[in-house]
């Protein structure tokens, strides 16, 4: 069906990033790293303008620094531009159940949702045609958010944080819901706007953006107390139907998750509180579709900072997650990261599967 397009967009993930590079590609994850003194959930306004105007200021102050900008590779800048023609949208895989695919459900978190339209990041959406889009980080209150974002042939939800220009996350569903909840019934919580529940016949999906433990970890207690909470939750509503969880969970869960583990295990993302608790969720019955499929893969990024050219280094972290429950992962056919598609510090994860 057709649908209003969005302009190309850029995502920003969590603000608090711990910092250091490593690098390394995954046929199916960019690489880059994360997490270099940054706050997570934070806006992220400086860091976009210093990435997107700096070409501008050199231009101005010096001609000659302009050439030089010019010719450099192009790799060397921050790339918003995705080549749409490059990526394969298809998926042929057939799942542990010999069945193809008949529900493709797209995650992105695009920092800042009125960028990544500014960024064609529509178009790409458009063109990828998942069954349910789930958005983190759109930083744009509801009365505000553009037309371009509500997408024909989809139903649309949107929650934002009672902080302007903070959090926030968007649904789209081809498919009406049976039923959508906002946040997770904790007023601790549900002011900033970081998760919607939509429940389908067959199952639920859970689109999720995750606090992120902030530079010096200033707010992981806050996070912990957050991963509680969820676990509650998602436990709750895997005892009615199988879950489908996506989203921006703000943890590299292991050490091949992102590039340089050994100097990132005191920074937020990679804490061994965070990633005890996502051991810990995992152990409860749920499946990372991922490593499910590829247990061995490095170099499956899904974000990095935008300093230090960090993505055209591949030096990032697996942040961005499809986890499910686990009486289903046999019906999963892929779970693909788009690496290849830019407007976002992150980029989007996709997941095939049968239900």
């Amino acid at each position: 069906m057709p649908r209003k397009r969005l302009n190309k967009a850029k995502v920003d993930s969590p603000k608090a990033k711990p910092g250091k590079k490593t690098e390394k590609l995954n046929e199916n994850g960019a690489s880059v790293k994360k997490r270099a003194n940054d706050t997570n959930d934070e806006p992220t306004p400086k860091r976009l303008k210093t990435d997107s105007k700096g070409l501008k200021s050199a231009d101005k102050g010096d001609s000659s620094t302009a050439k030089k900008a010019k010719n450099e590779p192009k790799q060397m800048l921050n790339k918003t531009d995705t080549n749409l023609d490059e990526i394969d949208f298809g998926c042929t895989k057939l799942n542990e159940e010999g069945k193809k695919y008949n529900l493709k459900i797209c995650t992105w978190n695009v920092s800042g949702v009125r960028a990544v339209i500014k960024k064609h990041g529509a178009d790409y959406i458009v063109k990828e045609d998942p069954d349910i889009i789930a958005l983190q980080e759109t930083k744009c209150d509801k009365d505000k958010m553009p037309d371009e974002v509500k997408l024909s042939g989809y139903h649309h939800y949107f929650l934002d944080s009672k902080k302007s220009g903070y959090c926030g996350v968007a649904l789209f569903s081809k498919e009406k819901p049976i039923s959508v909840k906002y946040g997770l019934n904790d007023s601790t919580f549900d002011s900033e706007g970081r998760m919607i529940t939509a429940e389908f016949p067959e199952f639920f999906v859970i689109n999720v953006y995750v606090p992120n433990a902030g530079q010096k970890l200033v707010t992981l207690p806050k996070r912990l107390e957050w991963n509680k909470a969820f676990k509650k939750w998602i436990e709750e509503l895997d005892q009615k139907k199988p879950v489908i969880i996506c989203g921006d969970m703000n943890v590299a869960h292991q050490e091949i998750d992102l590039k340089n583990p050994k100097t990132n295990t005191k920074n937020a993302g990679f804490t061994k509180e965070e990633r005890d608790d996502m051991t810990d969720f995992l152990a409860a019955g749920f499946v990372d579709t991922f490593r499910l499929l590829y247990p061995e893969t490095e170099g499956a990024y899904t974000f990095w900072s935008y300093f230090a050219n960090s993505r055209g280094k591949d030096i990032g972290w697996r942040l961005d997650y499809f986890l499910i429950s686990e009486r289903i992962k046999n019906k999963v056919c892929d779970n693909i990261i788009r690496k290849q598609v830019y407007g976002s510090d992150h980029c989007p994860v996709i997941l095939y599967i049968n239900l």
